[in-house]
């Protein structure tokens, strides 16, 4: 009976979203394994590999993300002028072949050096995969669906940490080799599977040269209330993403935490977003968007919070699902208040801009750790990182206040259509 009630509703989810989308949802599965098994750990591989501190990691890290900047904002406007299918299977090779061969560099220099080349080439796709779900699901799907892909990427953290330590355990060329081989697989599956999605533009734009879609990113930048949420992402997104970087050195060298016990830690977030991510969006579906982001940002600092002051792996898995409580909420609602923001025509350069809050604080935040872990006190990562969240929070609740009650920020709302938005507030 349990098992026919779970079927059911497997069909039923199923059902609720076209084909296209669980194609998107299916090549992402595939490639989030190959991504989660390198990134937890290219921190703790870098340190070592090159016998350097976390502020050199951190530098190459930062560089990376400014390359990423770079290259997602070129992206963003070649997705919206010639479409987004070609830019995710171009990503997709890059990341393979120069990924395969940061794997075999035994040069610190070569290692920096090619590390700002993957940034650059490999983050093109981003915003034109984030566009490409909007384009497929009406506005009242798009908290489920940026749900689901939360779901189906936690599906991926439970599998790729977890093998991707036992594989660090051995070598970590292992990660690189294992990394290029999925990527290359999903560029298959995309260029068989996936169609183009890009809405049919109002205006005939075979005229329209790149530099000119590019200087579209004027109307993305002027667009001061966007700024603002842009702005308050990044200061929560600088501290979520230290989960990422100089957790892993933390626990190693504070609470000397091997790999395979990270992995875990990092499973545990996983896990809570698969058994919890559903019910989780249906229920913030009830209150305002930016009051949730207040939310999300709240249980970010109460998580991060605690890795400075516990130090057993139980007190830091629990800690990591109070934070994975906060993600749960906040990135669904972030992506859907971003596609809300935009013009139709404009939304791969919006989320490409969108994109700062992920790749300022990846240039900002493991270098600025770095020299904490490195010269200071260790905790006062976590410190620091509570400050920020309570700067963040009353960021998103200004902004409630502001915008809260405009029918474009309610969850089913349609996203602007024209191509200019008023810029005056």
């Amino acid at each position: 009976m349990i098992r026919r009630r779970m079927f059911e509703n497997l069909r039923t989810t199923y059902n609720q979203f076209p084909r296209t989308y669980w194609v998107v949802a299916g090549t992402h599965f595939i490639d989030v394994i190959g991504n989660t098994l390198l990134m937890p750990f290219f921190a703790l591989y870098v340190t070592q590999k090159f016998d350097v501190g976390m502020t050199q990691a951190g530098i190459i890290l930062a560089t990376n993300s400014i390359a990423g900047m770079v290259g997602s904002t070129l992206g963003g406007a070649m997705a919206d002028r010639f479409g987004r299918r070609g830019i995710i299977l171009f990503g997709l090779v890059v990341s393979a072949l120069s990924g395969l061969t940061l794997g075999f560099v035994d040069k610190f220099y070569m290692f920096y050096g090619l590390s700002v080349f993957v940034g650059l080439m490999s983050s093109a796709a981003q915003p034109a995969h984030q566009a490409m779900v909007a384009d497929i699901l009406p506005p009242e799907k798009r908290a489920e669906g940026f749900g689901m892909m939360r779901v189906i990427s936690n599906f991926a953290w439970i599998i790729g940490p977890t093998i991707g330590g036992f594989l660090a355990s051995y070598s970590f060329l292992y990660l690189f080799l294992s990394d290029a081989v999925i990527s290359i697989i999903t560029a298959v599956l995309v260029f068989r599977l996936l169609p183009e999605t890009r809405p049919q533009p109002k205006e005939n734009t075979e005229g329209v040269s790149l530099l000119e879609t590019l200087r579209g990113y004027r109307v993305a930048i002027a667009d001061r209330p966007f700024g603002g949420f842009v702005m308050a992402s990044i200061l929560m997104i600088l501290v979520y993403q230290q989960m990422y970087t100089s957790l892993s050195v933390f626990l190693r060298d504070v609470h000397h935490v091997d790999p395979q016990f990270y992995g875990l830690v990092m499973s545990t977030s996983a896990v809570t977003v698969v058994l919890f991510q559903f019910a989780t969006t249906r229920i913030i579906k009830r209150y305002p968007p930016f009051l949730m982001m207040v939310a999300a940002t709240f249980f970010y600092m109460i998580g991060f919070g605690m890795y400075g002051f516990v130090a057993t792996v139980p007190l830091f898995m629990l800690a990591m699902v109070i934070i994975t409580i906060g993600e749960m909420i906040g990135m669904p609602t972030s992506n859907v208040l971003a596609a809300h923001f935009a013009p139709e025509d404009m939304r791969a350069r919006y989320m490409a801009v969108f994109g700062l809050t992920w790749t300022v604080p990846a240039m900002i935040g493991p270098w600025a750790a770095g020299l904490v872990i490195d010269n200071y006190n260790p905790n006062y990562v976590w410190y620091i990182g509570s400050v920020l969240c309570v700067v963040a929070m009353l960021a998103f609740y200004l902004l409630h206040l502001r915008l809260g009650g405009r029918e474009k920020f309610q969850w089913s709302a349609e996203p602007q259509k024209e191509t200019q938005m008023a810029v005056s507030d």
